[in-house]
C-alpha cells in the first residue's frame, strides 16, 4: 500500500502510532474533504433516510457505510492517492456510492457521459490515465464500448440495473462485500484534486476540468445558503449525476442533511407520481420539462402541493410558461447558472425577481464569487455596456488537465472567462445576451440568438426552438430558426414569421423558420447548435 494512505489495521502499537501521526497533521486539523459530508451526517442523522432509488431506501448511516466499503475496495486494489477512476453510469444509488467512495479513498473521480461514442470514451480514459472503470450493464452490453474500457484500463466494476448477473466485470455488490464499514484513514488536503469533468466540446476533443475538494465543497455551502435548502427538503435527482449541475445540487442536499430521490431520466408521469408519493419539495428541471408537466392531461390526478421550490437552467423560460408554472405548479421558481469550469451556481435569478422583469435574466452573483462584465482589453464595464461575463472565486477550476495554454487563456486579466456575453441592468441584475460564438452578425447588426428564441417559445404552439446564424450571400449570416411544435399542433412558417415581426426588430426576424420533429440535444438538454450549423450550412445556397 502506498505511503500516502494510513488505513486502519487490526490492533498493534504500530497502528496506533501511525494513526496519531496522521490525525495530528495539518491536513486533518484543517480538513476539507467531500467524503466528510456523509460521515458527519451519518453521525448527526444516522437513521434519517438520505437517498431513495425506487424500492431502495438508504439512511445516512447506511449510505456512508456503503461509500466507505467501496473506498476500501479501491484501496485494496493498490491504487495510490490521486489515481483516476472513471464512471460511465446512469443515475442510481450505486452511482452515488461510487463517486463518494472514490473521493473518500483520496482518488479522483472522472465522470463520463454514457451517451458518448467509443472513440470519445477511449480518449477520456487514455487522457485521464484512468486505473479503473465503474460502468452499468446497459453500457457494457455494447461490445464496442465494453472493449474500449477493457482495453484501456483492464479493471471494470459492473453495476447491474437489469437484475441479471453481471457478466462483464466485478459485480458492484462483490466489490462491497467483506470491506470495512469504517471510513478509511486517508490524508486529504483541501486543494487535492477531487474530480476531472470533461466538457462536452462542440469542436475538437473535450477538455478535462479539474476541481479540488475545496471548490466543490464551498459551492455546496453557497447553494445551501443562496437557494435556501432545508434539512427537511425532499429533492429530485433527475438530470444526469455525471453533469456538474445535478451533481452539485445533489451533494448540496446531502450536505444539509436532506433526502435525495434518484430518477433515471425525465418522464412526466413518473415525476408527478414521485412528487405525490415522496412529498417532494424541491425539483431541478429544464424549462421544456416544466412545460411538459403543465400541459400533461393527467396532471390533475397527482397531488403536487408539496412543491415549494423549483429551479431551472440550461435555457430561458418564456413569460407565459413561467406565469403558469408559478400559478399552477410551485410558488417559487428560480434560474441558476454556472458551468463545469466555475462550479455552480455562479448566478441566481431569484424567485422574488421572476415575475418582476422578463427576458434572459441571470440575476445576481452567488455568495462565494465575484461577477463582472469585461471588454476585450480587460476593462471592467458598467451598467448597460455589453461584454464578456467573467467570475472570480474559490469555485473556479484548478485548470484544464494537460492543457496549460487553454488554462491561461481562460484566466486572462485575473478573471475566469465564461465565453458568455451579457450586461448589467440599472438594478444590478445580469442580462445574458448570448454565447460569444452564438451571437449572429447579420447585415452589420448583432442579433442575440436567445432573444429570438424567447419570442418563438412564447408562441402557444411551439414546444422548442433554436436559432443560429447560417452563411448567406447577402447578409453574411442569416438569422435562422428551428422550431418543434407541441404535440397535436401544426405550425405555419408564414404565421410564425408574422408573430416574430410583431415582437422583433426587422433585422432580428428570422430569414427562414424550419419546422423539425426534434432538436439535437445533449443529455442535459442543451441544444447542440453546432449540429444545426453543420447540417444546414448550405440552406441559402
Amino acid at each position: 500500500m502506498s505511503a500516502g494512505y494510513d488505513i486502519p489495521e487490526a490492533g498493534g502499537e504500530r497502528k496506533q502510532q501511525r494513526e496519531v501521526r496522521s490525525l495530528n497533521s495539518v491536513s486533518w486539523i484543517n480538513r476539507v474533504a467531500l467524503g466528510d459530508i456523509l460521515r458527519r451526517n451519518a453521525r448527526r442523522y444516522p437513521d434519517k433516510v438520505a437517498l431513495v432509488d425506487g424500492e431502495v431506501r438508504l439512511t445516512y448511516r447506511e449510505l456512508d457505510e456503503r461509500c466507505n466499503r467501496f473506498a476500501h475496495y479501491l484501496l485494496s486494489l493498490g491504487f495510490e492517492k490521486g489515481d483516476r477512476v472513471v464512471t460511465v453510469c446512469q443515475n442510481s444509488h450505486e452511482f452515488v456510492t461510487t463517486f463518494f467512495g472514490i473521493q473518500k479513498a483520496g482518488l479522483v473521480w472522472v465522470p463520463v457521459n454514457p451517451a458518448l461514442g467509443p472513440d470519445d470514451i477511449r480518449y477520456i480514459l487514455e487522457h485521464s490515465e484512468a486505473r479503473a472503470v465503474v460502468a452499468d450493464d446497459l453500457i457494457l452490453a455494447d461490445p464496442r464500448r465494453r472493449q474500449v474500457m477493457v482495453d484501456a484500463v483492464g479493471h471494470v466494476v459492473e453495476i447491474s440495473y437489469s437484475g441479471d448477473e453481471p457478466r462483464h466485470g466485478v459485480p458492484f455488490s462483490a466489490a462491497l462485500e467483506g470491506q470495512p464499514a469504517e471510513e478509511p484513514l486517508v490524508d486529504i488536503s483541501e486543494r487535492d484534486l477531487a474530480q476531472i469533468m470533461y466538457t462536452s466540446g462542440t469542436t475538437g476533443r473535450p477538455k478535462g476540468v479539474m476541481h479540488s475538494h475545496l471548490s466543490v465543497f464551498l459551492a455546496t455551502l453557497s447553494n445551501i445558503i443562496e437557494i435556501g435548502m432545508k434539512r427537511d427538503d425532499v429533492a429530485t435527482a433527475m438530470l444526469p449525476l455525471f453533469h456538474c449541475a445535478q451533481h452539485v445540487l445533489t451533494t448540496s442536499f446531502f450536505h444539509i442533511g436532506a433526502r435525495n430521490v434518484i430518477l433515471r431520466g425525465f418522464d412526466p408521469v413518473q415525476l408527478m407520481a414521485t412528487i405525490a408519493r415522496e412529498k417532494v419539495t424541491w425539483v431541478f428541471a429544464l424549462p421544456m420539462m416544466y412545460r411538459a408537466l403543465l400541459d400533461h392531461p393527467e396532471r390533475a390526478n397527482y397531488d403536487l402541493s408539496s412543491l415549494r421550490y423549483c429551479l431551472y437552467a440550461m435555457a430561458p423560460m418564456d413569460e407565459p410558461t413561467l406565469r403558469r408554472a408559478v400559478a399552477e405548479l410551485c410558488p417559487n421558481f428560480a434560474l441558476g447558472t454556472g458551468q463545469t469550469e466555475m462550479y455552480p451556481a455562479t448566478m441566481l435569478f431569484r424567485p422574488e425577481e421572476q415575475l418582476r422583469r422578463f427576458g434572459s435574466y441571470w440575476g445576481e452573483s452567488a455568495l462565494i464569487n465575484d461577477t463582472a462584465i469585461m471588454d476585450e482589453n480587460g476593462r471592467i464595464l458598467g451598467p448597460g455596456e455589453v461584454g464578456e461575463i467573467v467570475h472570480r472565486g474559490p469555485n473556479v477550476m484548478i485548470g484544464y488537465y494537460k492543457d496549460p495554454e487553454a488554462t491561461e487563456e481562460s484566466r486572462k486579466f485575473g478573471w475566469h472567462h465564461t465565453g458568455d456575453l451579457g450586461m448589467w441592468d440599472e438594478d444590478g441584475q445580469m442580462i445574458f445576451l448570448d454565447r460569444k460564438k452564438d451571437m449572429i452578425k447579420t447585415g452589420g447588426e448583432n442579433v442575440p440568438s436567445i432573444k429570438v428564441e424567447t419570442v418563438l417559445l412564447s408562441h402557444p404552439d411551439v414546444a422548442g426552438a433554436a436559432v443560429v446564424g447560417l452563411p448567406h450571400p447577402k447578409w453574411a449570416e442569416a438569422v435562422t430558426a428551428f422550431v418543434v411544435p407541441k404535440p397535436g399542433k401544426e405550425i405555419s412558417e408564414e404565421a410564425l414569421l408574422e408573430f416574430c415581426k410583431e415582437r422583433l426588430g426587422g433585422f432580428e426576424v428570422p430569414k427562414a423558420i424550419c419546422v423539425v420533429d426534434q432538436l439535437p440535444l445533449t443529455t442535459t438538454g442543451k441544444v447542440q447548435k453546432h449540429v444545426l450549423r453543420d447540417r444546414y450550412r448550405r440552406l441559402y445556397e
